[in-house]
């Protein structure tokens, strides 16, 4: 490890008595934490070019007065436990940084105060406004977590092997990617697939891939959308995906969503005209509404019209029941609409691959901004996946995986139905890996988050999910990740709590 240590060989002090101060120090101000390894004696005299001897007295003085510790076969640590008056011992700060550090304290909102009065950007106190991280969870037994999937119905095994042989046979993937856009043969692999199964209209140079669905989401802002910049979103609507947009100061306007789903009449009653609209067409997150084949030719009407584009989120398309999939929207009309997939609900999520599909006329721009916040993916996995993808295991898996999702599905439809009976309507039962639930009962909903949690059941508000937040008595049901015995208990113990 680097102290960042520097001895002074013309100072008074021995260099014994520097190197200990120096350590010291860096206990005190949290730079090397407790339990954190040292380098040993031999190897830190290598790195700061000093005697044994020199490191060894430095050493001694601190296990002495109970800095550190040695423990037995394994090396030297801080101690776990500091004496009580050196963890109330202030951290040295020279006098001119402290006369800054109190003039810039002056300066500091005084509503949203700032450790070390740092001066945030635009970005960084917009961000502020709102809680980031991932939904909350209730360390219930039975949980109807939304977005998860049936890890173990993934065939590790071979993915194991996939990786094997790309490390056996290959080396290359150790070094920088050349491809800006992500490792050429998994695009083509990626477009041959969108094509066959979405009926996207793609060429690989139009693909670029990306860490999940939210690089996607901000590159797209960061290139199209000034602060206080129109667009237009589905509401409710995929929170995640609203956070980025309002974390780039985006003006949003949320458009109403019904059976067909986005009500695209409606934007024709805004003040003033969106430069983005962002749905999801194929599922809509979360109420699972489909936008009907007349409304998608009216969004992208509208969007000709208005030289506005479609931002398409077809995150879980795959995934529909007793229907073949819905044809992605950008299949009608690539021009404007630049699409956004994911292998993270097909596969599983800590892939961290997904993909946009922009416009020809974008492919450089977005490339470059691409390269500038992330210069490439795990070269590994990418190389993995296509394999995987050419091998037709990715259309096998699906295949899989929709019959196990559809029992799933069924189960949970039928446990709400006897259970809950007319206090239930379920809402997007014919696709994806969640339902929406409107359940009558009294009180607020996090009243009913928490009953539900008391008899070891999660269950998820949808009234995040709205530009407007207020009870709406709408609840999101996951149910990838559960066994049918799982979702048979938890319907039943969640009928319990509302008696």
């Amino acid at each position: 490890m680097d102290f960042a240590i520097v001895l002074d060989n013309q100072s008074p002090l021995p260099l014994h008595q520097q190197l200990y101060d120096a350590l010291r120090q860096a206990i005190l101000t949290g730079r090397c934490m407790p339990r954190q390894k040292l380098p040993s004696t031999r190897a830190l005299a290598k790195l700061l070019q000093v005697s044994r001897s020199t490191v060894t007295q430095s050493y001694d003085r601190l296990f002495s007065e109970g800095y550190l510790e040695t423990i037995v076969g394994s090396g030297t640590y801080v101690c776990a436990q500091l004496p009580d008056d050196l963890l109330h011992s202030p951290a040295s700060v020279i006098p001119e940084q402290a006369a800054l550090l109190e003039s810039d304290r002056s300066c500091a909102d005084p509503i949203e105060p700032i450790p070390l009065s740092i001066v945030l950007s635009g970005y960084g106190h917009r961000l502020q406004q709102f809680p980031l991280g991932l939904q909350p969870t209730l360390d219930a037994p039975i949980d109807f977590r939304y977005g998860q999937p049936a890890f173990q119905q993934f065939p590790i095994g071979l993915w194991r092997k996939l990786l094997a042989r790309v490390c056996r046979s290959q080396t290359d993937w150790l070094d920088y990617a050349r491809d800006l856009q992500g490792y050429q043969p998994l695009r083509q692999a990626i477009a041959g697939y969108l094509t066959r199964a979405r009926a996207v209209q793609c060429h690989p140079d139009q693909i670029i891939l990306t860490n999940g669905t939210q690089q996607g989401l901000d590159l797209i802002m960061r290139l199209l959308i000034d602060p206080g910049t129109d667009m237009a979103l589905e509401d409710p609507g995929y929170l995640s995906a609203r956070r980025v947009f309002l974390s780039h100061g985006a003006k949003l306007h949320p458009i109403a969503v019904d059976e067909s789903g986005l009500k695209v009449e409606q934007l024709a009653n805004l003040p003033t005209t969106p430069r983005l609209v962002y749905v999801t067409p194929s599922h809509q997150f979360p109420t699972g509404a489909i936008l009907s084949l007349a409304r998608r030719l009216e969004l992208l009407a509208w969007a000709a019209q208005h030289h506005g584009l479609i931002v398409e989120d077809d995150y879980d398309s795959e995934y529909r029941y007793g229907n073949r999939p819905i044809p992605a929207l950008q299949g009608l009309d690539s021009q404007t609409v630049i699409y956004l997939g994911t292998f993270s609900k097909v596969l599983f999520p800590s892939l961290r691959i997904g993909y946009l599909v922009v416009p020809p006329a974008l492919v450089s721009l977005f490339t470059g901004a691409k390269w500038l916040s992330d210069r490439q993916l795990p070269s590994l996995e990418q190389r993995a996946l296509t394999e995987f993808i050419q091998g037709g295991h990715l259309e096998s898996h699906i295949r899989k995986m929709r019959s196990h999702y559809d029992r799933l599905r069924q189960t949970l439809v039928q446990a709400l139905q006897i259970d809950l009976g007319d206090r239930a309507v379920i809402m997007g039962a014919e696709a994806g890996m969640h339902v929406m639930v409107k359940i009558q009962h009294p009180g607020r909903d996090a009243n009913l988050v928490e009953r539900a949690a008391q008899v070891g059941v999660g269950i998820t508000s949808a009234q995040v999910h709205y530009l407007h937040s207020q009870d709406r008595g709408e609840f999101i049901l996951g149910y990838g990740g559960l066994e049918e015995s799982q979702i048979v208990t938890g319907i039943h113990r969640l009928a319990q709590v509302l008696t």
